[in-house]
């Protein structure tokens, strides 16, 4: 049976029977230094939570100047050290200063979480080129940028840890998310070619998959009404939020995980995608269809073009 809120006192730590989940990370950095990005609210904003209970110095970084107060309002009057830096992770600029600034007030950086992202929907026709450099230029360089801004600051401490948020979409391949399905599907080669490329550092890269959990995604939505009232089923039919997800993710990540799909019920569709990729498609396809009646338009050639 599905529920639709955590029960009174409960905490992503029971699923792990252990009252601190975290300790692997604390214990790997003692230190306790972790940046965030879209940290102002939804996932962003549980990991930052997360971690604050367990007293880690935190720089969170999100544009929505409001929210971001409200956090650090929220979370310095719990007697935490945090720093809040409006900004835009498309500005590399931005987050570079944000990030230099954050490493330089705590003497170091051991986590980066690049967690902002964006949402458009449509098919490949439907989206206009506008949306596409949006949502590439936020999902994927903003990984991008927050990963450059980092990496030196992990390594001048001879280990760190890099967690890209990415999405169940990279694999599921759902249609009429085609732009977001693909940027979060660079994000996903982004980390695990990152992850070679850092092994002899001492960093690791990891890469987060999470399936669709109630957040504030949405607000920010571009495309057809019809699809967007599709993200919005989905995310309404999911039983999965944010502070499972982002005990999960930390969790995950603290015991080396590459690839971390959540929750754990996606991780046979995961394994699906890989061993009978037709089969899984055609799945998905089905499981659009069940919860969304949405008719797809027919892709429209000019009269000169041929039809493949």
């Amino acid at each position: 049976m599905k529920r639709a809120l955590l029960p009174h006192g409960f905490t992503p730590a029971t699923r792990f029977g252990t009252k601190r989940p975290l300790a692997k990370l604390a214990r790997r950095f003692p230190r306790k230094r972790a940046f965030i990005t879209g940290a102002g609210s939804g996932l962003g904003l549980a990991l930052a939570r997360a971690l604050a209970r367990e007293g880690w110095a935190l720089g969170l970084f999100d544009r929505n100047v409001e929210r971001l107060a409200a956090v650090e309002a929220d979370l310095s009057g719990q007697g935490l050290s945090l720093t809040a830096y409006p900004g835009d992770v498309t500005h590399a600029d931005e987050l570079t200063v944000a990030i230099n600034s954050f490493a330089a007030g705590n003497d170091g950086l051991d986590v980066i979480i690049n967690n902002a992202g964006v949402l458009a929907c449509g098919t490949l026709m439907e989206v206009p080129t506008e949306d596409w450099r949006w949502t590439i230029e936020v999902d994927l360089m903003g990984t991008v940028h927050g990963c450059k801004a980092a990496i030196p600051h992990l390594q001048r401490n001879g280990h760190g840890l890099i967690i890209n948020v990415a999405s169940a979409a990279a694999f599921a391949a759902v249609p009429g998310t085609i732009a977001h399905n693909a940027a979060k599907a660079a994000v996903v080669a982004l980390s695990e070619t990152l992850r070679g490329e850092l092994r002899s550092t001492g960093t690791q890269v990891s890469v987060a998959m999470p399936a669709l959990f109630q957040t504030n995604l949405l607000e920010s939505k571009r495309g057809p009404a019809g699809l967007r009232e599709l993200a919005a089923t989905l995310m309404r039919a999911s039983d999965y939020h944010a502070a499972e997800a982002a005990q999960d993710i930390l969790v995950e990540a603290a015991a080396g995980s590459a690839c971390i799909v959540l929750p754990r019920s996606m991780r046979r569709w995961w394994w699906m995608k890989r061993w009978l990729p037709e089969f899984f498609l055609r799945q998905v396809r089905r499981r659009r269809d069940e919860l969304h009646p949405y008719v797809d338009r027919p892709v429209r050639f000019d009269e000169q073009d041929e039809l493949p």
